[in-house]
């Protein structure tokens, strides 16, 4: 669709860039230059591009009027072009300038090497063409039809609250067998950094889908149970990992005592894990919270009663305290949608 898109609003700003007022016909193949520059997947991006790269394109030429100048001053035309070249690519690292930044060295270098005794008339139809095709890019991305990501981001969103119930299942199995594999630990727990990283680009992507589409605004509310489920589910990523790495570096439990606490650990884990996997009906995450919450209850009151234990009483708190918040983060009163 994004490719259907450009190519027709490149050949709408090719066969009307001649009548662009100020502008000469001559340098009509830089209108579709600036449907090129303009088109992302959004529409608050594509206005975005499209902005900073004109800003980009006006202190190119700036920068090529200032080689120009030197050239007339007496300056040999190899230092020009170093100077404009220089000044442009130092520009350019200003992180601010966005998609700008990569037009600033290139504006200045056709400025002063294809202006030529023409440099006023060259700008200014470089930055109107180019200025409209920019605006043939946003409208076009804008009429037809604007695309809308917050299904795709719901999709991931259910995606990762499945994947932390199997990791917080998997963790219940290697407490209830009595040993851990710490490289497989670590492993999942990296996944889940970079899922959980995929996921937020996914959700921003989506809220961005929505910010000026004519489409987005019936489905406001969409996006606000989206942005509410991530700040959740971001956050009990990150618990859960938490909790990963405890169980990935205690010693290994041999008294009767902490076996029986383990047996509460992993049933904690494991109401957890189902808790997770509820979904959004609230019916049923309402029984799986109950269970849940009563799950970490019993494991934190037996951490409170075997303090003596071989394993470390501070770990086995804050596994407690972590679950806790995952409770607290994915009941019902949190459900995301």
């Amino acid at each position: 669709m994004l490719a259907a898109k450009t190519a027709v609003a490149a050949a709408v700003a090719w066969y009307l860039a001649p009548a662009v007022p100020f502008a000469d016909a001559e340098y009509s193949y830089y209108a579709p230059m600036g449907v090129l520059v303009s088109m992302y997947p959004t529409v608050a991006d594509s206005a975005r591009a499209g902005v900073q790269a004109l800003g980009g394109l006006a202190l190119g030429i700036v920068l090529g009027f200032g080689g120009l100048a030197a050239v007339t001053a007496g300056a040999p035309a190899v230092a020009a072009i170093a100077l404009v070249i220089g000044a442009g690519v130092a520009l350019g690292g200003i992180q601010g300038l966005g998609a700008g930044r990569d037009w600033i060295a290139i504006a200045g270098l056709f400025v002063l090497l294809l202006g030529g005794g023409h440099a006023d008339e060259f700008s200014l139809s470089y930055l109107l063409t180019m200025a409209f095709g920019v605006l043939v890019g946003i409208a076009a991305n804008y009429l037809l039809l604007p695309p809308l990501y917050l299904r795709e981001a719901g999709a991931q969103l259910t995606a990762l609250r499945e994947r932390l119930a199997l990791s917080l299942e998997r963790l219940a199995d290697d407490v209830e067998a009595g040993g851990v594999d710490r490289e497989r630990l670590d492993r999942e727990s990296d996944e889940l950094a970079s899922l959980a990283g995929a996921v937020a680009a996914g959700v921003g992507e989506a809220g961005r889908s929505v910010r000026g589409n004519p489409r987005g605004r019936r489905r406001a509310t969409e996006q606000e149970q989206n942005d509410r489920a991530w700040s959740s589910l971001e956050r009990a990523t990150l618990l859960t990992r938490e909790v990963t790495e405890v169980l990935a570096r205690r010693p290994q439990v041999t008294k009767e005592g902490g076996r029986g606490r383990d047996r509460q650990l992993s049933a904690a884990l494991r109401d957890c894990g189902d808790l997770l996997a509820a979904g959004a009906s609230a019916d049923a995450m309402t029984d799986a919270a109950d269970r849940a919450s009563a799950a970490v209850t019993r494991y934190a009151r037996a951490v409170v009663a075997q303090t003596d234990d071989t394993a470390q009483p501070d770990s086995a708190f804050a596994v407690a305290g972590h679950l806790s918040r995952i409770v607290q983060l994915c009941g019902p009163a949190e459900v995301r949608g």
